[in-house]
C-alpha cells in the first residue's frame, strides 16, 4: 500500500486509525530527556554506593584496631595478681572478646568480598552504559542517513525531466479568471512550510471540584453563564453517563428516516496490484496529476466525504436551543471535532471529483437539513459546500487542499474557512481544519493522525474557543488522539474546559475558579482551572456490523452513494467508475476512470483554445464558472470564497437540469 496517498491532493478531512503498537512518529529527540535522566541516576547511584562502601571499610578497620587493643588489655589483666573471683570474670570477658574478634574478622572478610564484588559490578555497569550510549549514537547516525536518503530521493523526483512539462505554454494562465486568486496556492514551492495558527497555545491544568462546595459561592462565571456554578444549562442537552446506551438507542431510532435506506454495500474484493508499474510512472510528475487506479480508493467521492462532516448534525440542533453564546460555542466546538471521527479507520482515498461534479444530500424531512456540494476547481482541487437546516442554522465552506509528500508520510493541509450561522441569534462562527498526516507511506500499516490547533471565533460576540489536537508520540504518556480546549468570552475570561479524543468523544467542564500555576519545563506558566464534573457533549456512533469489509463506512456513509434518479446528472451517484468499484468490478472501474479523465482533459484543452482565441481577438475570456455557486468577498474574513447562489433545489423540483454540463 505504499502509494495509497501519493496522489491524494484532494479535499479530505482525514481522520486516522490508531497506530500499531511500537509505531513511532518523527519526534526526534523525544527520548533524549529520559536517556539523560537515566544516565544521571545511574552515575549518582554508583557514586553513592562507592561512598557507603568506603565508610564501611573504614568502620571495619576501626573495629579490627580497637578489638585487638581490647584483647591486649584483657591479656594484661589476666597476668596481674588478682583475687580468684576477679580472675574468673576477666577470663570470661576475654573469651567473649575473642568470640567478638572472630565474628568481627568474619564480618570484615565478608565486607571486603562485598566491596570487591560491588567494584567489579560497578565496572560492568559502566561498560554496559558505555555500550548503550554507543548503540544510541549508531542508531541516530543510521536514522540520519535514512532521512538524508529520503531527502535526496525527494529532490531527485522533483528535479527529474518532465516535472515542468505541464507548466509551460498554458494559455489559460492569462484568462483573468477570478479563480486564480485562490488557485495560486496549488503550485507553491515544495519547500513551503505551513504552521498551525496557535503555535503558542496556553497550557492549562484542570482540577475537578465538588459542586456542593460552590453552590452558594460567588466564584461563578460571568453573567453570560448565569446562575450558580453547578447550574448547568447544558445538562438538558448533553448525555448522562448512566443512560448513555439507552440515549443512543433512542437517538438512532429518532434518526431512522421515513424512506428506507440501505444498510450495506457489496463487500470489498481482495485485489492484488503491481506497485512498481505505478511507481515508475510517478517520477518527475506533480503528485496531484498522477492518475491513480481505483484500487487505492473507496467508493465515495470527495464531495460525499465532505458531506460526512454532517454525521453529528444534531450537535448544531442542540446548539440552536442554547440560551447564550458561551454554551453554544461548546456544541460548535464538539461538532468541529466530530467531523474527524468519520474516517478513523479509512485509509483509502476518495475519488477526486470532476470539475462541475455535484453531490446533494436531501434529508430535510427526516433529519431536518439539505446539503449541496460542487467541485468548483480542478487544479487545485476545490469544493464548495452549503447546508441549510430547518432547525435554524446554515453552514457553508470552500475547501482547498495543499499537501506535502515527505517520503515516509504525507501531510494534508485543508485551506479555507468553515462558516456556521444561527439564524435566530445571528451568531456567526468561523474556523479552519487541522493538518492530517498519513504515516507509513512506504513501509508498514497506514495510519492517520491529526495535529494542530483550531480557533473558533464568534464574529458577533467575539467569543473564542481554542482547541489543540495533540500529535501522536510513541514516548508520550497522553492518550492517543487527544483534544483539549478552552472556551473564552470577548474579554478573555475562560468559562469552559473541553477535553476528549477526536475519534471517540468530547466532554466539557464548567470553570468555577482559575489561578496561575508553576511554570513548566519550557518556562511557560500554566493556568489551573477548577471545574465542575465534566458533561458528555458528543460520542461516536458504533460502526455497522461487517464494517471492516465495507471500507469501514458508518451508517450515514453507507447511504451516501445509493442510487437516486431525481438528483442532477452531475451528481456523484451517477459517476460510472465509482459505481463499478462499489459493485466490485474494479477492472471495469479502472477503464471507466481513464475514460472520464481523458474526457475532462479534452474539455480543458477546448477551454484553453477558446481562451487563446479570445486573447488574440482582444476579447475578455471569462473562463470556467461554477453552476450553483458564485465567488464573493466574505464580510467577516475579507476573503474571496464560493457561496451558494441558489437555484439547485428549484431545478430539482422541476427536474430541469438543462444547464448541467455533460461530465460523465
Amino acid at each position: 500500500m505504499c502509494l495509497n496517498f501519493i496522489g491524494h491532493l484532494c479535499l479530505m478531512p482525514y481522520q486516522e486509525p490508531l497506530p500499531a503498537s511500537g509505531t513511532c512518529q518523527d519526534d526526534s529527540g523525544d527520548d533524549e530527556p529520559s536517556s539523560q535522566s537515566d544516565k544521571s541516576e545511574l552515575h549518582s547511584s554508583l557514586k553513592s554506593l562507592t561512598s557507603k562502601l568506603d565508610d564501611l571499610s573504614t568502620c571495619n578497620d576501626l573495629i579490627a584496631k580497637h578489638g585487638a587493643a581490647l584483647q591486649r588489655s584483657l591479656s594484661e589483666l589476666e597476668n596481674l595478681k588478682l583475687p580468684a573471683e576477679s580472675s574468673d570474670k576477666i577470663k570470661s570477658v576475654n573469651e567473649r572478646a575473642t568470640l567478638f574478634r572472630i565474628t568481627s574478622n568474619a564480618m570484615i572478610n565478608a565486607c571486603r568480598d562485598f566491596l570487591e564484588l560491588a567494584e567489579s559490578h560497578s565496572r560492568k555497569w559502566h561498560r554496559a552504559l558505555q555500550y548503550e550510549r554507543e548503540q544510541r549514537v549508531r542508531l541516530e547516525e543510521t536514522i540520519e542517513q535514512l532521512a538524508k536518503q529520503h531527502n535526496s530521493l525527494e529532490r531527485a523526483c522533483r528535479g527529474a525531466p518532465g516535472l515542468s512539462s505541464n507548466s509551460t505554454g498554458n494559455p489559460s494562465s492569462a484568462k483573468g479568471n477570478v479563480q486564480a486568486v485562490k488557485g495560486e496556492a496549488s503550485d507553491e514551492d515544495e519547500e513551503t512550510e505551513y504552521f498551525d495558527a496557535m503555535e503558542d497555545a496556553p497550557a492549562f491544568i484542570t482540577v475537578t471540584t465538588d459542586p456542593k462546595q460552590h453552590r452558594r459561592s460567588g466564584s461563578n462565571l460571568s453573567s453570560a453563564s448565569g446562575g450558580h456554578p453547578d447550574d448547568w444549562h447544558l445538562e438538558d442537552n448533553v448525555f448522562h453517563s448512566s443512560h448513555e446506551s439507552s440515549y443512543y438507542d433512542s437517538k438512532r431510532k429518532d434518526l431512522l428516516p421515513r424512506k428506507r435506506r440501505r444498510t450495506r454495500i457489496p463487500d470489498k474484493p481482495n485485489y492484488s496490484l503491481n506497485l512498481w508499474s505505478i511507481m515508475k510512472n510517478c517520477i518527475g510528475k506533480e503528485l496531484s496529476k498522477i492518475p491513480m487506479p481505483v484500487n487505492f480508493n473507496e467508493p465515495l467521492s470527495m464531495l460525499q466525504r465532505l458531506t460526512e462532516d454532517l454525521e453529528y448534525h444534531e450537535l448544531l440542533d442542540k446548539a440552536v436551543k442554547c440560551d447564550n453564546s458561551i454554551e453554544q460555542m461548546c456544541f460548535v466546538a464538539a461538532f468541529s471535532v466530530s467531523s474527524y471521527s468519520t474516517t478513523v479507520h479509512r485509509t483509502a482515498k476518495p475519488f477526486n471529483p470532476l470539475l462541475g461534479e455535484t453531490f446533494e444530500l436531501d434529508r430535510l424531512e427526516d433529519l431536518g437539513f439539505r446539503s449541496i456540494c460542487e467541485q468548483v476547481s480542478h487544479h487545485p482541487p476545490a469544493a464548495a459546500h452549503h447546508v441549510y437546516s430547518k432547525n435554524g442554522w446554515s453552514l457553508w465552506q470552500e475547501i482547498t487542499i495543499a499537501s506535502k509528500f515527505r517520503g515516509k508520510y504525507l501531510s494534508i493541509m485543508p485551506l479555507g474557512d468553515i462558516h456556521l450561522e444561527f439564524l435566530s441569534s445571528g451568531n456567526h462562527y468561523v474556523w479552519k481544519k487541522v493538518t492530517s498526516t498519513v504515516h507509513n507511506i512506504i513501509v508498514g500499516k497506514l495510519w492517520i493522525d491529526q495535529s494542530g490547533d483550531i480557533e473558533i471565533t464568534n464574529y458577533k460576540t467575539k467569543d473564542k474557543c481554542q482547541l489543540k489536537f495533540t500529535p501522536y508520540s510513541y514516548f508520550s504518556r497522553d492518550i492517543a488522539r487527544k483534544v483539549t480546549g478552552v472556551v473564552t468570552e470577548a474579554n478573555g475570561k475562560a468559562h469552559y474546559v473541553l477535553s476528549g479524543t477526536w475519534d471517540e468523544k468530547m466532554e466539557c467542564a464548567k470553570i468555577v475558579q482559575s489561578s496561575q500555576g508553576n511554570g513548566s519545563t519550557e518556562g511557560k506558566q500554566k493556568t489551573v482551572y477548577q471545574t465542575l464534573p465534566p458533561k458528555l457533549l458528543w460520542k461516536k456512533y458504533p460502526l455497522p456490523e461487517n464494517a471492516e469489509n465495507m471500507y469501514f463506512f458508518s451508517e450515514l456513509a453507507l447511504t451516501l452513494n445509493e442510487p437516486d434518479d431525481s438528483t442532477a446528472p452531475t451528481d456523484s451517484r451517477h459517476r460510472p467508475d465509482q459505481r463499478l468499484m462499489e459493485n466490485g468490478k474494479w477492472d471495469e472501474a479502472n477503464v471507466e476512470k481513464q475514460r472520464l479523465e481523458e474526457k475532462q482533459r479534452a474539455v480543458r484543452r477546448r477551454r484553453e483554445a477558446e481562451a487563446v482565441e479570445a486573447l488574440e481577438e482582444g476579447n475578455d475570456y471569462e473562463g470556467y464558472q461554477p453552476l450553483w455557486f458564485e465567488r464573493k468577498v466574505n464580510p467577516h474574513t475579507n476573503e474571496l470564497m464560493c457561496v451558494y447562489k441558489g437555484g439547485y433545489w428549484e431545478s430539482k423540483e422541476k427536474q430541469d437540469w438543462s444547464e448541467c454540463p455533460d461530465i460523465f
